[in-house]
C-alpha cells in the first residue's frame, strides 16, 4: 500500500472501459477543465477530489481500509456518498489503474 500513498488524479484520456487511470498530481497533464482525484494518505485517511461548480476542486476527507492486496474500501467521514472499493489492477510506469465498485 505504501506505493499508492500520494495524490492521484484521473487521465481520463487513459481510461478503457470500467478501467480508470490515474497519474501522479505532479505529471504534466494536458490542458483539461478540471481533473478529479483522490489522496491516499498514510494511517488509512483518504481524500476525494471532485470537480466543483467553478471547475476548481473540493475535497471530501474519508479513510481507506485495506481488504486485501489489491483492495481498498473507501468510507467517508460525513457520511455524503456511499462505501465503495477501489480495486488495483495495476501500477506500473507511472499509471495507477483501478476499478471502481
Amino acid at each position: 500500500m505504501k506505493q499508492l500513498e500520494g495524490t492521484w488524479l484521473n487521465a481520463y484520456e487513459e481510461n478503457e472501459g470500467d478501467t480508470l487511470a490515474y497519474r501522479p498530481n505532479s505529471y504534466a497533464f494536458p490542458p483539461s477543465r478540471g481533473r478529479a482525484g483522490f489522496a491516499i494518505q498514510p494511517f488509512g485517511r483518504f481524500i476525494q477530489y471532485d470537480i466543483a461548480p467553478t471547475d476548481g476542486l473540493t475535497d471530501r476527507p474519508g479513510t481507506w481500509t485495506a481488504k486485501s492486496p489489491t483492495k481498498l474500501r473507501i468510507h467517508f467521514d460525513d457520511n455524503s456518498q456511499p462505501d465503495y472499493t477501489l480495486e488495483v489492477v495495476s501500477l506500473e510506469e507511472g499509471v495507477l489503474r483501478v476499478i471502481r465498485r
